[in-house]
């Protein structure tokens, strides 16, 4: 499970080092914050799910993720929690597109 999900903070991090023509020369990892760290807005973390979706030929449930770290007070994402999200929805067999 730890592979995978390093797996997935490597696939991450190529995606994010030239997001959306933004080039990030810093290491990119497993706590790497997203807004703080990279920069983002909340229309880039709407783009990166859809850029993730297309990525894993599957559709995710961002909404529910984002909720959720909104309704525990967080004011920022980590990449390894996004890799954690990623991981688990796709053990659990989210359904492909």
């Amino acid at each position: 499970m730890q592979d995978e999900q390093a797996q997935i903070v490597t696939e991450l991090a190529g995606l994010l080092a030239n997001f959306q023509g933004r080039e990030y020369s810093g290491t990119i990892d497993s706590q790497t914050l997203f807004f703080g760290e990279l920069g983002f807005a909340s229309i880039d973390a709407i783009v990166l799910g859809e850029e993730l979706e297309k990525f894993y030929g599957r559709k995710f449930p961002f909404h529910s993720f984002l909720a959720a770290a909104q309704a525990s007070g967080a004011e920022d994402i980590s990449v390894g929690e996004l890799a954690e999200f990623l991981h688990r929805q796709q053990s659990a067999g989210s359904p492909a597109r």
